[in-house]
């Protein structure tokens, strides 16, 4: 590694560690879409980017889905593992690290994890008695649930009783630290609603949980006691801990921690948003270990307008979602038609016709048009001309990159794509305002090369702020603006177009040889 990477401003991501009892489905595409933009955003502004992606893959869950399925556990979490890693390929997610739950590294970090809880005399024996998930892998409040002792967010699966001997975290010892976490780092928990729910939740006193499973063999087992095994969740939450180790490191805390800990952001979905927010937090403070800076929350999906579900046969397959329309399309769709954070519906027809009207109609023929009259009217040049700051576009353009930066940042991506699109619409609308064929006509070449230099940069820049939502497109406009640059290519990136001059307006110059004029975004059809 050299000098200059060393001294780069660190950023580490992660995704939820997807549960392997079933396929991926575009639930779990959907933060993970967004994982690779914040992670390609972050990169495009020069720092040395983690981001870790993986699955979560023990527990009683797994045991059972694998046994339907007459499959050894680990055969079963190695299939799915294998699926998840080819949906990522499929949507051009660039994660640096896939992390497994059952890889070898990791037991090794649980158990020394475990003995620094157990010698804060933070875990201890008791029984547990009470209604249980297993779809949740959690104890339920009976009243928490629906009719017929059945879990909200599992309404197929009835409960179970459970009444065992297990290990329990003082949860309980934490109620106060986390209340002033909570208070001193408004920021950690988002968006607002969700920190509500959190701290809400917590004033009402926390109890005790339990980290143990008794007759249940996939799993790691606790240190203290094989006869137990550990609890999927304070298994799974050292997921995040495990990936941080390079490959020939020694697998210890120490290692594991000394770069990229503590994680700058950790993508979930609001259903695991307790998990995250109280028993991670709290077990990292029983353990002497820094804190995640931020933990953000995402919304449900639905499919028009119902919640997705096998029984109602309104699942949406990403890869088939994908190999139907392309990674652009569905990356841009619920990146720009969902406010991240809220919940968020998918209907065929709108997402065809956003996606239509936006990247092929504004921007794909914005940028055809521009290239027709800059080869009629200025001899396929850039043109040479000054444009004042009162300009329309370079008005718009000249603070674009700083409103869209902030953006991607605070995680709006939906009003990075609305800002951006509104320049490309603005140029639309100059062209049809101006008639720069008309101005030719009357002689007026200067007026004629404002027109198309201010319409063909600002197409340059709403390219480059929506690469990290749109790799594949912006490249291929950048390409035809003569730029030899790939926006996959990260460590290219970063040398010949850093985020401080291309997040610019006006970069543009005579010296630029455009490259042929073809379509960059072919309209989509619907079934």
């Amino acid at each position: 590694m050299s000098d200059i990477e060393i001294k780069k401003p660190t950023f580490s991501i992660t995704t939820p560690l997807y549960y392997v009892n079933g396929s991926p489905h575009i639930g779990s595409a959907y933060p993970t879409i967004a994982a690779d933009a914040v992670s390609r955003f972050e990169r495009l502004r020069g720092k040395s980017v983690l981001f870790i992606t993986g699955t979560d893959e023990h527990g009683q869950k797994i045991e059972r889905a694998a046994a339907s399925l007459e499959r050894s556990p680990q055969e079963h979490c190695d299939l799915i593992a294998a699926e998840f890693a080819h949906l990522w390929q499929q949507l051009n997610i660039q994660y640096d690290r896939f992390s497994r739950t059952t890889a070898p590294n990791h037991s090794l970090i649980v158990k020394e994890f475990f003995q620094r809880v157990w010698e804060q005399g933070d875990i201890y024996t008791g029984q547990q008695t009470g209604l249980y998930c297993v779809a949740c892998e959690e104890f339920k409040e009976e009243r928490d649930l629906l009719a017929a002792k059945k879990c909200p967010l599992h309404p197929n699966i009835e409960v179970e009783w459970r009444d065992e001997l297990n290990y329990f975290f003082r949860l309980s010892k934490y109620q106060d630290k986390l209340e002033k976490l909570y208070r001193e780092k408004p920021d950690f928990i988002q968006p607002e609603t969700r920190k509500h729910e959190v701290t809400k939740f917590v004033q009402q006193g926390l109890q005790d949980f339990s980290i143990s499973r008794v007759n249940l063999d996939w799993g790691l087992p606790i240190p203290v006691d094989p006869k137990h095994t550990i609890y999927v969740w304070f298994d799974a939450l050292l997921g995040y801990i495990t990936p941080l180790l390079d490959a020939d490191s020694e697998p210890t805390l120490e290692q594991a921690l000394s770069k990229w800990w503590p994680i700058n952001l950790h993508l979930i979905g609001k259903d695991i948003l307790r998990f995250h927010a109280i028993y991670w937090p709290a077990m990292l403070m029983s353990a002497g270990l820094a804190l995640p800076e931020r933990i953000f929350a995402h919304g449900f999906l639905t499919k028009d307008g119902q919640k997705m579900g096998k029984t109602l046969g309104n699942t949406i397959d990403p890869v088939g979602l994908v190999q139907r329309f392309g990674a652009e399309a569905v990356r841009y769709y619920f990146l720009k038609e969902i406010d991240f954070g809220q919940d968020g519906d998918f209907n065929e027809t709108r997402f065809v016709n956003i996606v239509n009207a936006d990247l092929a109609n504004d921007l794909g023929n914005l940028l055809n048009r521009n290239f027709g009259m800059i080869r009629k009217y200025c001899g396929g040049k850039v043109p040479d001309v000054a444009i004042a700051d009162n300009h329309p576009l370079k008005s718009i353009g000249l603070t674009l990159g700083d409103r869209v930066a902030q953006h991607y940042s605070s995680l709006a991506f939906s009003a990075a794509c609305t800002d951006i699109l509104a320049l490309v619409k603005a140029s639309n609308k100059l062209i049809d305002d101006e008639a720069p064929w008309a101005l030719y006509k009357k002689g007026d070449s200067q007026g004629v090369a404002r027109i198309l230099y201010s319409v063909l940069e600002s197409v340059r820049l709403a390219a480059y702020l929506l690469s990290p939502i749109t790799p594949n497109l912006s490249t291929q406009i950048y390409q035809q603006l003569g730029f030899n640059l790939n926006f996959n290519d990260q460590n290219q990136l970063n040398k010949s177009a850093p985020f401080n001059v291309h997040s610019r307006w006006g970069i543009l110059t005579t010296s630029q040889i455009l490259g042929d004029p073809k379509p960059v975004f072919t309209k989509l059809e619907l079934s």
